[in-house]
């Protein structure tokens, strides 16, 4: 089967964006069509400034609300980061494989770079260098597919610039992925900036809908919503960025067409009235499957073992073979299992 990894990242509250976006597919199509695993990417959250305890409990969080969606470990992976050791593990190797100046290139890098500077901060090593560590999420486990919306696309090129390179130099050891955009929704604005990402690290936070937001505070947002000069609801991103923002949420949440929904609501008031109901509408099962697994805790680290079982499995394999490739001279068997004698004394 083709095989499909994803992740998000515990540095806010998932949005609305995130599910429209990506998480509604990947239960929808992506684990039912692929060898799928959905990772919460711990680690990328280490590299700006962070609350240690906010990390886990947006990361448990984060969690919650995947299988809230409707990810089935029955069907999928899912699993934390920093639970499987191959990530950090192949992250260095692909590091010796990259370059200073495509780190540099990266756009998130500078943008990021750039918001930490204003704000008097220090930039971290990793800051630079994550985009090589999502590679190693990826390519890890043979990834053949990463769905993505158009702001990662980047992310995954290098990705497949390293994975070529790598085979070239060393010998083949690694499956070249590709993004796979999705088609609908593929990136839901901010309700207050409807030229910006609905970024769940955003600081807005009027003008974006969290996943747990209570219908009335989902209503009041989406009702305050930036619009455009005029009164006529059209459908056009350039000219009117506000209305076709409402436009492409409510054609997601409802499966119709931004455009032909354009020419059923006479005015801006009416188009909001009805792209909120249909986010309330929409995020209702989520939130109250959120609710039941939060009262079973236990379930969701069980599934969050497993699911790092299973990923260790798949991913160890492939790694220890890029290791070889690379050069490092393997632990011989009765090294290896004196590390792991020491340990079990010491623990």
């Amino acid at each position: 089967m083709t095989r499909v990894f994803s992740g998000v990242k515990p540095t806010g509250h998932l949005t609305l964006g995130n599910y429209l976006g990506a998480m509604r597919r990947w239960a929808a199509v992506d684990q039912h069509q692929a060898d799928a695993l959905f990772c919460i990417v711990d680690l990328h959250a280490l590299t700006v400034d962070h609350d240690p305890a906010r990390v886990r409990r947006l990361s448990r969080q984060a969690a919650t609300l995947l299988l809230a969606a409707g990810l089935d470990p029955q069907l999928c992976t899912v699993f934390v980061q920093s639970h499987v050791d191959e990530h950090a593990r192949l992250s260095y190797l692909l590091e010796c494989v990259a370059t200073d100046g495509e780190m540099r290139r990266m756009i998130q890098y500078k943008e990021k770079a750039a918001r930490e500077r204003v704000r008097g901060g220090s930039v971290r090593l990793s800051l630079l260098t994550f985009p090589v560590l999502m590679a190693a999420d990826i390519l890890a486990y043979g990834t053949d597919q990463v769905p993505v919306g158009d702001d990662q696309t980047q992310h995954v090129e290098l990705a497949r610039d390293l994975a070529v390179r790598f085979n070239q130099r060393y010998g083949h050891t690694f499956v070249v992925p590709r993004a796979t955009p999705p088609q609908v929704a593929a990136r839901v604005m901010n309700l207050q900036d409807p030229t910006a990402k609905m970024g769940k690290s955003d600081d807005s936070g009027p003008g974006i809908v969290y996943l747990l937001d209570e219908p009335d505070v989902v209503r009041k947002k989406v009702m305050r919503a930036v619009t455009d000069s005029g009164r006529e609801v059209v459908y056009d991103r350039a000219a009117q960025p506000g209305v076709a923002n409402l436009l492409e949420i409510l054609a997601a949440c409802t499966g119709g067409n931004p455009s032909e929904l354009s020419g059923v609501y006479e005015s801006y008031g009416a188009l909001k009235s009805a792209t909120a109901e249909a986010v309330v509408e929409v995020l209702r099962p989520v939130q109250e499957r959120h609710r039941e697994l939060c009262a079973d805790p236990g379930y969701v680290e069980g599934v969050l073992r497993d699911g790092a079982e299973r990923a260790r499995a798949m991913a160890r394999p492939v790694v220890d073979a890029a290791y070889r490739a690379i050069g490092l001279l393997p632990a011989s068997a009765a090294t290896t299992a004196a590390a792991a004698a020491d340990i079990e004394v010491t623990a």
